[in-house]
């Protein structure tokens, strides 16, 4: 019969009591015992305790940015998640590459936070610069909450907190400069625009760009500081053109004339904190001309070809040597023969001759004319797509046909002054194994228009000339005239100009030689005696690249194999062109620059001004 299975409590007592039995003693009474199940104690519970995070609900988990030299602030909350007020703590930052912290780490700063009762918070916030030497990029900082160990937590592995951050650096260059020129004489101002930009992501504060000359494009001690300019603060990837007037007084200490590098350092003083310094220097080449030589009325005076060609070469002067009879005094008088000993005669250069035409049939020329051996004579097809159809011998401006025989005179005369044959017939030239380009500009009456010469200019730069002859000039100031000199010069190409003949104080109203205030060489005429002619204009105040010739009574080459005599500054410009091809074919490194400096630095301008009869 089943019963209900109860127990009274002496039977639970008898029951319990059975329990101690030795093992050898047998229960029988066949009832299972409860386990009984020990009671808890204060000393069995775990111990309340305090649990420190860094926290934010809306700013801290944001990607930061900062730029590097800057503050920035940091808002954020202190939170105990545990169940035991925390004492008073100290939360350290640091700025890491990663989301841990190590000994390659920078401490950033700390903050002290008041104690914070269990579960609840307390918001706080801090200031931390940023080292203005570190490198831009992606960071961390990391909140570190009770970094000293101070408190008791129950979770010690969510004490750091990492928030995202980017670092931001400034990185100033110098791009470009605009009208910067490639030579100038001391005693003048340097003036140009040149434009810095911020190529970095950060804001650069207002800082100073520094000017100076050096021999070797690199700043060291030995440079010169010629002036500075300030320069307002640049927002992130802007730029600014800046405008600046560099005195070159020419006095410094150290400083010669001739090539050197004008150097351009932003941020010289180092001002704010850069993700590339090794970019701040731009570099360029300018050549200086002595301002000391310069005379108002024969500028640098008389060329000199044993001492230009040498220079050149970075030789010193060649000795001198007379080998021509009195017709050609006037190569005798520029010392050509010494640059010709030493085997300089012009060979490979070419000189562009704009000017009435030139007679190549002439026996003292014919060899040395130049030939556009890109072109097939006579077929009517513009071969080498110059845009010019069978210019195989230059080309006729005046006339817009490959005709460029001389039926005047006066260019077959300027091209024997720079090539005539060194044969023992007629006359010699300056650079006797140059090749004549000859351009016509001039028409057979003596006459000729601006935008013809222009047009011409920019033909003997595009074809290969390394001299252009201008034995022409007029008193109007033609922009397309300007701008064809200004592009044959950036080409490489000398452009040597007549100083003109109306005896005037400058040739400043002449041009186109008024433009050698910027490009080319402006050349007035001497006699035999290295006297000023009369009606000579004279170099003027303005100090320009403005040299002196022989031009009084000189024999050269006619058109119909004759030879005769003329003067003029017309006749003074060859012998220079001459001397450049002398120059060029020692140095066809040479920069225009650098040709134009030479020529200067080199001639000689120690003579008794006296006007004669033209």
């Amino acid at each position: 019969m089943l019963e209900q299975q109860t127990f009274s409590t002496n039977e639970i007592t008898s029951l319990n009591s059975s329990l101690i039995h030795p093992l050898n003693n047998v229960n029988t009474s066949g009832i299972i015992p409860p386990i009984a199940t020990p009671l808890k104690t204060s000393a069995d519970l775990p111990l309340p305790k305090a649990d420190l995070t860094v926290t934010s609900s809306e700013k801290l988990m944001n990607f930061l940015s900062v730029d590097a030299g800057g503050m920035i602030n940091i808002k954020y909350d202190l939170r105990n998640q545990g169940n035991l007020k925390a004492t008073r703590t100290r939360t350290k930052f640091y700025l890491s590459k990663d989301e841990l912290i190590d000994n390659s780490d920078n401490y950033l700063g700390s903050k002290s936070s008041v104690a914070v009762s269990s579960n609840s918070f307390i918001s706080e916030s801090i200031n931390l610069r940023i080292d203005r030497n570190l490198s831009g990029g992606n960071y961390y900082i990391i909140a570190k909450a009770d970094d000293s160990n101070v408190v008791a937590e129950s979770r010690e592995d969510n004490n750091t907190t990492p928030i995202p951050i980017t670092v931001n650096k400034v990185d100033l260059t110098i791009t470009d400069t605009t009208n910067l020129p490639t030579l100038i004489i001391s005693g003048n101002n340097l003036n140009f625009t040149y434009r810095i930009e911020n190529q970095g992501m950060a804001v650069s504060r207002v800082t100073r760009t520094i000017f100076y000359l050096s021999k070797d494009g690199s700043i060291d001690k030995s440079d010169i500081i010629i002036g500075s300019d300030l320069v307002e603060a640049l927002n992130p990837l802007t730029g600014r053109s800046e405008t600046v007037s560099l005195p070159i007084i020419g006095n410094w200490y150290n400083f010669k004339p001739g090539t050197m590098f004008l150097l351009m350092r932003a941020d010289a003083t180092q001002t704010v904190a850069e993700s590339d310094e090794s970019n701040n220097v731009t570099a360029k080449q300018i050549s200086i001309i002595d301002g000391k030589k310069y005379s108002s009325v024969n500028g640098y005076g008389l060329v000199n070809a044993s001492a230009a060609v040498a220079s050149a070469i970075g030789a010193p002067s060649f000795p001198k040597v007379t080998t021509l009879e009195a017709n050609n005094w006037g190569a005798n008088l520029i010392n050509a023969p010494s640059a010709w000993a030493k085997g300089y005669t012009g060979f490979g250069v070419i000189v562009a001759v704009l000017d009435t035409g030139v007679d190549r049939t002439h026996s003292d020329l014919g060899q040395n004319i130049w030939i556009n051996n890109k072109e097939i004579a006579g077929n009517g097809i513009d071969d080498d797509q110059n845009g010019f159809v069978d210019d195989v011998y230059g080309w006729n401006f005046v006339e817009k046909n490959n005709n460029t025989m001389d039926f005047h005179s006066h260019g077959t005369h300027v091209a024997g002054t720079i090539a005539a044959l060194n044969n023992g017939i007629g006359a010699t030239g300056i650079a006797y194994n140059a090749k004549i380009m000859p351009i016509k500009v001039i028409g057979n009456n003596g006459n000729g228009e601006e935008k013809d010469v222009a047009l011409g200019v920019r033909y003997a730069a595009d074809n290969g000339a390394r001299v252009i002859n201008l034995s022409i000039g007029g008193n109007k100031d033609e922009p397309d005239l300007r701008a064809a000199i200004e592009y044959a010069s950036k080409k490489g190409a000398i452009v040597v100009m007549a100083a003109g003949n109306s005896g005037q104080a400058t040739i400043l109203n002449n041009y186109p030689s008024a433009y050698a205030t910027e490009w080319g060489i402006a050349v007035g005429a001497v006699n035999s005696a290295n006297v000023l002619a009369g009606w000579s204009n004279r170099a003027g105040t303005v100090k320009i690249p403005y040299v002196t010739a022989p031009g009084v009574n000189i024999y050269s080459t006619l058109p119909g194999n004759r030879y005769g005599f003329k003067s003029g500054t017309s006749m003074a410009t060859p012998h220079v062109a001459g001397l450049v091809a002398l120059m060029l074919s020692a140095n066809p490194n040479l920069t225009e620059a650098q040709v134009r400096e030479i020529i200067a630095s080199s001639a000689d301008n120690s003579l008794t001004i006296t006007s004669i009869a033209s």
